[in-house]
């Protein structure tokens, strides 16, 4: 069992930055994929980044490619989000699974954070 506790989210203006973190603790961390969701209102829940075990392999949405970079240190993983937009506004979530872009690859979740990005 792995637990996954975010923090970091908040209200933002356009252009500003935030830097979401997730506490994992439980069963061996380093053995799980991590990703980084977001669920805006009347979407679905989409893939913003993953990275890997030892962080070999990287994934980020093109969405937010050359805005947000996910990393990870010991039984913490982050996502720092530059550049803001109010697009980028939703509640953004840490899973750990297997390393692939669906849902479905991730069996642990935190409770999410709301990110809000005024214009």
């Amino acid at each position: 069992q792995v637990q996954l506790v975010e923090s970091g989210g908040g209200l933002v203006q356009a252009g500003g930055s935030l830097r979401l973190s997730c506490a994992a603790s439980g069963r061996i961390f380093s053995t799980y994929t991590m990703g980084w969701f977001r669920k805006a209102p009347g979407k679905e829940r989409e893939l913003i980044a993953a990275i890997s075990t030892r962080a070999g392999s990287t994934y980020v949405a093109d969405s937010v490619k050359g805005r947000f970079t996910i990393s990870r240190d010991n039984a913490m993983v982050f996502l720092q989000m530059n550049s803001l937009k109010p697009v980028d506004t939703a509640v953004y979530y840490c899973a750990a699974g297997r390393y692939g872009i669906s849902t479905d690859n991730y069996d642990y979740w935190g409770q999410g954070t709301q990110v809000t990005v005024s214009s």
